[in-house]
């Protein structure tokens, strides 16, 4: 694995996991933009969204079960974004897929 996610996924970087198992990953945030900003990631090394193949497509699912399970554990299941940015153009700086699980304040809306 080729990024700094897959270092981390390979447990060669540390990091403050918020659930793992043997297809997913979930990590706090280095720097979060709101009180609870969580990172959930396939272990698969997807490089975004638009990468996804039809046999990935149940990661996606359970991605959303594990940002459904985490938001009620810290709290923010009443309001949160989660969201993924899908290539240079979108932000994306690590091309590794990830989903940001964000909440823990009142958000706004979005630009």
């Amino acid at each position: 694995m080729s990024t700094v996610f897959g270092l981390i996924i390979q447990g060669r970087l540390p990091s403050r996991k918020v659930f793992e198992n043997e297809r997913i990953l979930a990590i706090e945030d280095l720097h979060p933009l709101a009180p609870v900003h969580i990172l959930i990631m396939p272990k698969k090394e997807i490089p975004n969204i638009q990468a996804l193949e039809p046999h990935d497509y149940p990661l996606i699912g359970e991605i959303i079960k594990v940002a459904q399970e985490i938001a009620e554990e810290k709290g923010i299941a009443d309001g949160y974004r989660l969201l993924t940015n899908s290539g240079p153009d979108a932000g994306q700086t690590i091309f590794h897929l990830h989903f940001h699980l964000i909440g823990g304040h009142v958000l706004g809306k979005m630009a």
